[in-house]
């Protein structure tokens, strides 16, 4: 693996230390101190592979760690902490990902035997061992960059091996729970959607599940499964993001913040703040703003 390694590192060598789009549809990849509070955001479901260095992430309070070894698996939108460091070496983070689409996924899914697809399962992240199998797909598809003309027509047959290898992996059951409609996970993945678009509206549990056709009970339970935290916590981390978000474009003052976001009250906006970020809101973006 390690030569399909050094050869992915060059392709992915024009990446900044930001989303670096390469021209293939939902991949991207990323080189370099990211800022921290962009490590600190709502990631997107997707499969990323990391070329060199390592990062760790912390969601629900659970830290996940991962270098070029290993890869990891997001099959729902969650708010999380990450972390990124150069190699032992001092040579900088770098790493490429896949957004998921369901729907590449649901055709590969129709088209496999049962007996060839893995259980579902309910968790929303994992890292998993890279195989050489699953690096040669990337290779595959990174050298595409090379000759763009080819992106049309191979782009989706290498996207594609990607993902079944993927579920031929331990986090098949994870990626397969996304495609199914009436999975948990999928179901999940409604409720997120709603609460990301009325992060500043006031959360009932029960009505939030009664909307995916879930008992209040069940859904309790498939939400805290797929993303280690209470829909009340996974509603706190949205809008503290939102308003850091909001107080770095210096677009308001942190009382309007708070009232943007759905706090009704200011104190305590800025506690939960400080418990999340670790400073109060004006020395946090402070230090963000010098750093």
């Amino acid at each position: 693996m390690q030569s399909a390694l050094e050869e992915l590192r060059r392709l992915a060598a024009g990446a900044q230390n930001r989303r670096t789009e390469t021209g293939i549809p939902r991949v991207a990849m990323v080189q370099g101190e990211v800022p921290e509070h962009a490590l600190s955001a709502v990631y997107e479901p997707m499969v990323n592979l990391i070329l060199r260095g390592s990062k760790s992430m912390t969601l629900g309070g659970q830290t996940l760690h991962y270098d070029p070894a290993t890869y990891f698996v997001m099959s729902v939108a969650l708010p999380a902490v990450g972390r990124v460091h150069a190699d032992a070496h001092g040579a900088p983070y770098l790493a490429v990902s896949l957004s998921l689409d369901p729907a590449p996924l649901a055709a590969l899914l129709a088209e496999l035997p049962e007996s060839a697809l893995p259980p579902t399962r309910p968790q929303g992240y994992s890292v998993a061992a890279m195989t050489p199998e699953l690096m040669d797909a990337w290779l595959r598809l990174m050298r595409l960059m090379r000759t763009p003309a080819d992106i049309p027509a191979l782009a989706p047959v290498y996207e594609r091996e990607i993902l079944y290898r993927v579920l031929q992996g331990p986090q098949g059951g994870v990626l397969r729970a996304i495609a199914l409609p009436d999975s948990a996970l999928a179901r999940v993945q409604r409720a997120i959607r709603w609460l990301r678009e009325a992060h500043d509206q006031p959360l009932r549990v029960a009505e939030l599940a009664a909307r995916v056709a879930m008992s209040e009970s069940a859904f309790h339970r498939a939400f805290k499964a797929a993303t280690a935290q209470s829909p009340l916590q996974f509603q706190k981390q949205l809008r503290l993001l939102r308003a850091r978000s909001l107080l770095l474009a210096g677009q308001c003052s942190v009382t309007s913040a708070a009232h943007e976001v759905g706090y009704e009250s200011a104190s305590q906006f800025s506690r939960d703040y400080a418990r999340h970020f670790g400073l109060p809101p004006s020395r946090d973006v402070e230090r963000l703003q010098q750093g």
